[in-house]
């Protein structure tokens, strides 16, 4: 595992959130985004960016994050929305989303990646791989992430022909050959490529 320490934030003053999505390369299902803000002591030595825990880990690490964070909040563009606009536009309005829904407004914005549509009235920076480096962007990974895995795995019972309950609509061999024989659902994506051996995003 990596052990580097997460650092609290990222300016010095003001409260800050950290925004973080889960689900931008899946072939079906919405992307989701979450904003959490954080106390300025929370420290947990579970947590790190969310693709680098077990599911138990992040399991546990959802409810601390929900029970101790001063604010937090998940959103979703689907993908009728993610073909209407395109995925990075649709990631764009998963996070203004999550961040319209947080209980208190913060003072600053940062959002992992290299690329964000400013947020009217808050200012922001984008950190490349930013949940492995900041505690609150951790905790934004861990509650899109657990939370798109929920979601999935409810899907998976309404179509379980796709395997949804294991790859969580990535683009996996069971998933393509699913599309292939039995055809989409109204949760693929269809402006991207489903049958493709591997799908290219950007």
């Amino acid at each position: 595992m990596d052990k580097r320490v997460l650092l609290p934030r990222f300016q010095s003053v003001g409260s800050e959130a950290g925004v973080d999505e889960a689900g931008r390369g899946c072939l079906a299902g919405p992307v989701v985004a979450a904003a959490v803000i954080l106390p300025n002591d929370f420290y947990h030595p579970l947590l790190n960016d969310s693709k680098k825990m077990t599911e138990k880990n992040r399991g546990i690490l959802q409810e601390v994050i929900r029970k101790e964070a001063i604010s937090y909040s998940i959103a979703e563009a689907t993908a009728e929305e993610i073909d209407q606009i395109n995925i990075l536009q649709a990631t764009f309005l998963a996070m203004h989303r999550a961040v319209d829904e947080l209980q208190v407004k913060p003072d600053f914005l940062l959002i992992d990646g290299n690329r964000f549509k400013a947020y009217p009235s808050i200012p922001h920076q984008t950190i490349v791989e930013g949940d492995g480096k900041y505690l609150h962007i951790a905790a934004a990974s861990v509650l899109a992430k657990t939370h798109r895995d929920e979601l999935m795995q409810k899907l998976h019972a309404e179509f379980d022909c796709y395997g949804w309950d294991k790859n969580k609509g990535y683009g996996t061999e069971i998933h393509r050959k699913a599309i292939e024989s039995v055809g989409i659902t109204c949760y693929h994506r269809k402006t991207f490529t489903l049958k493709n051996k591997q799908l290219q995003l950007f």
